[in-house]
């Protein structure tokens, strides 16, 4: 197994875990970077690169978010889980416990189960091992992060969301006339570098021009919290690709920034309407 390649490939997706549990893109690079470092010293015989390397960033992300809080809340006890080929970076008892908000209203193993569940489709069994506790404590850590933050975000921002779901219904269902009226007339579409590259356009200019292009498009984009605003995102295979950053000025949206640089897109969290609290 090539490690070298097999890191390289993987980084991106690691760098959008670290930077959205720990919400520093340079904290994200450095635990990354770690994370390279235990692979490259590690004799463990690895079956599964991703999963391995899944399992030790989001441990050291733990790791670092315990130390910013030296004191626990209080302690839960867990079962014993089957051995890991991370183990020496493992959080051992200190795993288990539930510690203050330090992030957006979360203790650590909330913010690890949301975010590895909401956003990018981990199993529960998977972030119980994580965590070391078990599937029905990870779901339970999930939907109680998720009743923390996803709801009163929703309820902070529901005049704008009520605006860009109207918005991209309008774009999906082809209706001009609707898009036309909640669109500035000054409205400005641009895309960073990375974005460019992916196929969005540079600069859009003024209502008509914006509408036409958003007429009957964006049929795979999914709503999502850009940090804690409403946007959405073009998502491939389960992964962000591209961000629609909107700009709301008066129930109108002036602007629409196309986003996909990695430290924009550790930002985003899907907005889930089905999921239960």
């Amino acid at each position: 197994m090539d490690l070298t390649a097999g890191f390289e490939a993987e980084r991106p997706r690691l760098l959008r875990i670290a930077g959205r549990v720990l919400g520093d893109p340079s904290e994200a690079e450095d635990v990354v970077q770690q994370a390279w470092l235990r692979l490259h010293g590690t004799d463990a015989d690895i079956d599964n690169l991703a999963g391995w390397l899944t399992t030790v960033t989001t441990r050291l992300c733990l790791d670092r978010m315990r130390a910013r809080i030296p004191v626990p809340e209080a302690e839960i006890e867990l079962p014993d889980t089957a051995a890991d080929p991370a183990d020496e970076v493992a959080l051992a008892e200190t795993v288990g416990v539930a510690l203050q908000v330090v992030l957006d209203r979360l203790t650590p193993s909330e913010r690890v189960a949301f975010v590895l569940h909401d956003s990018f489709g981990i199993d529960f069994p998977t972030i119980a091992e994580i965590l070391g506790s078990t599937p029905v404590a990870a779901r339970k850590l999930a939907s109680r992060a998720r009743s923390k933050v996803t709801q009163p975000a929703a309820q902070d921002h529901q005049p704008d969301w009520a605006v860009v779901d109207a918005f991209m219904a309008a774009a999906r269902g082809g209706d001009f006339t609707r898009l036309m009226e909640l669109l500035a007339p000054d409205v400005v579409v641009t895309s960073d570098a990375a974005a460019v590259t992916l196929g969005t356009p540079t600069r859009l200019v003024g209502r008509q021009e914006v509408a036409a292009f958003f007429n009957g498009s964006a049929q795979s984009a999914l709503s999502v919290f850009v940090g804690d605003r409403p946007g959405a995102a073009w998502y491939d295979r389960g992964v962000a690709k591209v961000v629609f950053d909107f700009t709301l000025h008066d129930g109108l949206v002036r602007r629409i920034d196309f986003r996909a640089e990695p430290e924009v897109l550790a930002l985003v969290g899907r907005r889930r309407h089905d999921l239960p609290h």
